[in-house]
């Protein structure tokens, strides 16, 4: 079994095998890239802290010093996220040198192409205030940096090389605190320098890894960005599952009432007739007698089937009827009181029909109540359903799956369940979920 390959540098440095891989030279190459972006971000930050500079040469009153420096931080604040834009945008590029994992960018898209529209968008985000600190970094303490890694590989290549040094010289080199006259003397020191020169690459990768990881951190989408983008697109792979199941759902239906049912309802009649036209006491009239009985039988269950999976009149009229059918078909009494402004979207009627009928079964099985009520409210937005009985009560659902698998209907559209069932009774099935208005 291999290893995971490294996808940064500071991963790959940590490795046993980093000098013989590609890694050193992608730091390389993004360390000599560097100074490109960091010029690009040096030259208008230096303009733009000129008023500052003034302000503090200046020998005027203190007024016109706070005057320069008020100056200053209005161009910083208004033109320095236009400066650290583009210069991000090249950045998040580079980043692939040190660091393969994908990087996105903070931004949000604007909608319109209007300055106005564009500026307070941008200006309003957490991102481009980010990237303009990530600009400030590359103007200030990046530099620091690379010039110290820069003497210590001037450092190291004048150790390696010290003997070439002293036999040009004609006189002592100073190496650090030790002087040396001739090429002997300063072979010690080569083979230092030798032993040294492994670690260049090493001290590259750590600093190319740092900029990688700190430009990682301010360039790309922040983790509460990048969770609120997996949450919206983890609930909008949720709706389309469960439109494409509705969708199905409906195929079938419309499969079994048009197909099987109409085919079925042929054959009862042919046997129906067949019954009439054979003597009744005769063996083959028995037996169509008893074909047709089971016909008619397995017509009704066909049609229980098709009501479970999507009821006709829920399409047709809507959930007020279709939970007034649910009432009359339950063997107690129920009362259903729906105040509707309009019909619902399609899914939650059905989310709402089923959850109603799924409550019902489970008192007519379990609750031993006289009654039952339905109780539908669509509010601000929000529908919200009870279904409520005076039967024993006690229900809970860590007993079975059915209160639970209530509950999961209901969360796929983002809505709620609450359940009030003390011993004795009497049970509220609560659900609330946001409805949105049918589309047109």
């Amino acid at each position: 079994m291999t290893a995971a390959e490294p996808r940064t540098a500071l991963e790959a440095a940590s490795g046993r095998r980093f000098l013989i891989t590609a890694w050193p030279w992608r730091c390389a190459g993004y360390l000599l890239t560097t100074p490109v972006p960091m010029l690009a971000a040096a030259v208008p930050f230096g303009l733009l802290i000129l008023p500052w500079a003034a302000a503090l040469s200046s020998r005027q009153a203190s007024g016109a010093r706070l005057l320069l420096a008020a100056i200053g931080v209005l161009l910083v604040a208004g033109i320095g996220p236009l400066v650290a834009l583009p210069i991000a945008e090249v950045e998040r590029r580079r980043l692939r040198l040190v660091d393969a994992r994908p990087i996105v960018s903070g931004h949000s898209r604007v909608s319109g192409s209007e300055p106005r529209t564009w500026s307070m968008v941008r200006y309003g985000e957490a991102a481009i205030w980010r990237e303009m600190g990530y600009a400030c970094l590359l103007v200030t303490v990046v530099p620091v940096l690379y010039g110290a890694l820069l003497v210590y590989v001037f450092a190291v290549g004048g150790l390696l090389f010290s003997p070439l040094l002293a036999q040009g010289a004609g006189e002592p080199v100073t190496l650090g605190l030790a002087k040396v006259a001739t090429p002997v003397d300063a072979v010690p020191y080569a083979m230092v320098g030798l032993a040294l020169l492994p670690t260049i690459p090493y001290f590259g990768a750590l600093l190319a890894g740092a900029q990688g990881a700190v430009a990682r951190a301010l360039l790309g989408r922040g983790s509460g960005q990048q969770l609120r983008a997996e949450l919206v697109e983890v609930s909008r792979s949720r709706a389309r599952l469960v439109d494409a199941f509705e969708a199905e759902r409906r195929r079938i239906e419309r499969d079994l009432h048009d197909g099987a049912q109409q085919r079925l309802i042929g054959l009862t009649l042919k046997l129906g007739m067949a019954r009439i036209d054979l003597p009744g006491d005769s063996e083959a009239g028995r037996s169509v007698a008893e074909a047709h009985e089971q016909a008619k039988l397995l017509m009704d269950e066909l049609r229980e089937l098709i009501r479970g999976i999507h009821p006709r009149v829920l399409t047709d009229r809507g959930l007020p009827a279709a939970l007034r059918e649910l009432a009359d078909r339950s063997p107690l009494p129920v009362t259903v009181e729906v105040d509707l402004p309009e019909r619902l979207p399609p899914h939650e009627e059905g989310t709402a029909y089923f959850v109603a009928a799924e409550a019902l079964s489970n008192i007519a099985k379990h609750s031993d109540a006289e009654n039952a009520r339905i109780t539908v409210r669509l509010h601000d937005g929000t529908l919200a359903m009870e279904v409520e009985d005076n039967g024993k009560g006690g229900a809970d659902p860590a007993l079975g799956t059915g209160l639970t698998g209530l509950a999961d209907r209901v969360a796929v559209i983002d809505g709620r369940m609450l359940l009030s069932s003390p011993a004795g009774g009497p049970t509220v099935l609560r659900v609330e979920f946001p409805c949105s208005r049918p589309s047109e």
